[in-house]
């Protein structure tokens, strides 16, 4: 049996069934406070408790990361750290276009589908475009998803509790705004309010639910709105669509129920954004071992705790202006001009009078040092016009000296190649311990670039 709840003012006890950021009687900000309701022991009369909890020991509070809702989409799954919590609240952030509502719509119908109640409520569209948005990514729409087009706070909590909605999508929370409160929606106090309403029905011990906030981004990059609103929810989630044209890569900035190292990687296509399950066959280019094709070479990156393969292009040729062209699509110009220096230098590669234009499969930006082995081989196997074998990789950074540098996590991108079938992986000297061993795979550790040029295309080089 329910438990009934009111509302009472600290200020002047005025009670409302209903949660308001303002008192209605003595007008006083946020001295609401929940009470629980009983019946004395004639049964005929209601009387107002305070309502009290015990200490607990910690050993025996039930662990709620067990108890969440599991999507049928791995990447968000893996994001989050096994599915969404049910008691808790998410807020899903990117730049505009960078398919927030496109993903939370596919989150929910996928919920609907496994039988939960969904409540997705919206702010800015209306019911005619989440309908079309819907039959456009959706294979089918599920009964058990309800939908909201309506900017008053206080209807979306009725109806949530109307339909008894165990998942909540609210696109977005600086679109809603309370009646009660004389200010316009997306100011610091609706937004607040809004979202403090919704965690307390979220955390409600007697229903569950699970809540996911849509939240605008500013051009800084950074989640509108009070600082405030970041520590109110459980999980921040973030959409980076800065790794591509088609490429989205999502991330957690905070979550209390896992790890906030995990990235997941989606493709928004027509068809809304599709899970990209396997990043590193995704990121090359899947040849035979005997086709070799010059200008290609594959190198081992982290986002988060995964490791990726990823494949770079490079293609170098004549110019015929006084300056030569330095293209670099997914990496800083900078980066760029040093490496080629560094091979001028170190390699004796003339490259004042050739054009270089560098670039990954799938548009992958390219942030770690642990790359820069692979783009100054790919710039020399289209220099030689030479292809490097599809099962050999690069892992290593390159100092200004020409020597190779060790990176981080060396082991979980050696075992990555292993997973894809490499034999041979060129690295810096003393990148591994001794304690790992891979079977078919050749670890080959070089002190200089020169060296491993000279191993890959021959002496003469």
């Amino acid at each position: 049996m329910k438990k009934k709840i009111i509302f009472e003012c600290s200020e002047c006890n005025h009670q409302t069934p209903k949660w308001n950021g303002q008192c209605p009687s003595c007008f006083q900000w946020n001295t609401m406070e929940e009470k629980e309701v009983k019946k004395n022991r004639s049964g005929n009369k209601l009387q107002v408790v305070q309502t009290t909890k015990e200490a607990q020991k910690l050993k025996e509070v039930k662990d709620s990361r067990s108890d969440r809702i599991v999507t049928g989409i791995s990447e968000f799954n893996r994001v989050m750290g096994g599915g969404m919590v049910k008691d808790s609240v998410l807020i899903m952030t990117s730049p505009p276009g960078g398919g927030k509502s496109t993903l939370s719509l596919e989150i929910a119908n996928d919920a609907a589908h496994q039988g939960y109640r969904v409540m997705y409520a919206s702010g800015e569209e209306s019911e005619s475009q989440i309908k079309n948005r819907a039959n456009r990514i959706l294979p089918e729409i599920d009964e058990n998803l309800w939908i909201l087009s309506d900017n008053s706070m206080e209807n979306v909590v009725e109806q949530i509790e109307k339909i008894d909605a165990q998942l909540v999508i609210i696109d977005s929370i600086q679109t809603f705004a309370f009646e009660s409160i004389e200010s316009r929606p997306g100011s610091p106090t609706q937004t607040m309010e809004c979202a403090s309403v919704l965690q307390k029905m979220a955390k409600n011990s007697d229903s569950k639910r699970a809540v996911i906030l849509i939240g605008q981004m500013t051009k800084e990059d950074e989640l509108a709105g009070m600082r405030a609103l970041e520590h109110l929810v459980d999980t921040v989630l973030i959409i980076d669509s800065d790794k591509g044209e088609e490429l989205r890569g999502v991330y957690c900035s905070k979550n209390r129920f896992g790890s906030t190292g995990e990235m997941g990687f989606f493709a928004m296509t027509e068809g809304g954004m599709v899970s990209i399950d396997n990043p590193s066959e995704y990121f090359m280019t899947m040849r035979s071992t005997e086709e070799k094709v010059s200008g290609s070479a594959l190198t081992v990156v982290k986002e988060g705790t995964r490791p990726v393969i990823v494949e770079i292009e490079s293609l170098v040729s004549q110019t015929f202006m006084p300056y030569p062209s330095r293209i670099g699509e997914c990496l800083r110009k900078e980066q760029l001009n040093t490496l080629l220096s560094i091979l001028e230098q170190r390699a004796s590669m003339p490259l004042h009078d050739k054009n270089v234009v560098i670039k990954t499969t799938g548009g992958f930006k390219l942030r770690e040092a642990a790359v820069n082995l692979a783009i100054i081989m790919s710039t020399v196997s289209s220099i030689l016009d030479q292809g490097i074998a599809n099962d050999v990789a690069f892992i290593a950074d390159v100092g200004l000296t020409g020597e190779l540098k060790r990176i981080p996590s060396m082991e979980s991108r050696i075992r990555e190649l292993n997973r894809m079938g490499f034999k041979k992986v060129y690295i810096a000297q003393n990148s591994i311990t001794d304690t790992i061993r891979v079977e078919g795979l050749e670890i080959i550790e070089s002190k200089a670039l020169i060296d491993v040029v000279k191993k890959v295309f021959g002496p003469k080089a």
